[in-house]
């Protein structure tokens, strides 16, 4: 089976200056909202990286040539936004694709794993047949704050046997602790920009 690619669009073809880098290109386009969602919070929304066509091929393309070379066998999404990043970042690299997601939404026999929030807690769920042993996944969403959805995912792929070779996000905030908690429990990290402060 021969499979035929079409070009893709990369920063080169994006309207930029000489020294804007892909980082700053997509750092350019995520709009934060002051005060939500409560006060002193700054939200980073990514939905503008979504929205222009463009924008949306330079993001992917950043997790496509990582991940090029070291293929995975599949990509994990976290509930919600990791959706749409690891289903079409699966789709590129020609592999499947597995969503983790919040209690209950899931209609097969699952494992669940429940992780802490800053008020309370919350669960996430895996299908028991979504990887097998010996797979190796990446592992995506689309922000790491505090990293305990992402800590839960991670243990949910090892519960089935599978190996998590790297958790990938488009943003991290590194104030809040959570990519250095990741990191030092032995999860590998690739995220395109960080912010100051939460």
């Amino acid at each position: 089976m021969f499979l035929l690619f079409e070009p893709v669009m990369t920063l080169s073809s994006a309207p930029r200056t000489s020294s804007q880098t892909a980082a700053d290109y997509i750092r350019s386009h995520i709009r934060t909202v002051p005060d939500w969602p409560q006060p002193g919070v700054q939200f980073r929304d990514i939905t503008p990286l979504l929205q222009d066509p463009r924008v949306f091929r330079v993001l992917i393309d950043q997790f496509v040539h990582r991940y090029f070379d070291t293929r995975p066998d599949v990509v994990a999404g976290l509930d919600a936004r990791g959706f749409i990043l690891g289903s079409v970042l699966a789709y590129e690299l020609n592999v499947g694709f597995v969503p983790i997601r919040k209690k209950g939404k899931l209609p097969f026999t699952t494992v669940e794993e429940t992780y802490e929030l800053e008020y309370g807690s919350a669960t996430v769920e895996l299908h028991t047949d979504a990887v097998k042993p010996g797979d190796r996944v990446i592992l995506i969403d689309d922000l790491i704050a505090t990293g305990g959805t992402m800590m839960a995912g991670k243990r949910l792929l090892e519960k089935l046997g599978a190996t998590v070779i790297e958790g990938a996000s488009i943003v991290d905030l590194p104030e809040l602790g959570g990519s250095d908690k990741l990191r030092e429990a032995g999860l590998p990290l690739f995220t395109l920009v960080d912010f100051a402060g939460h």
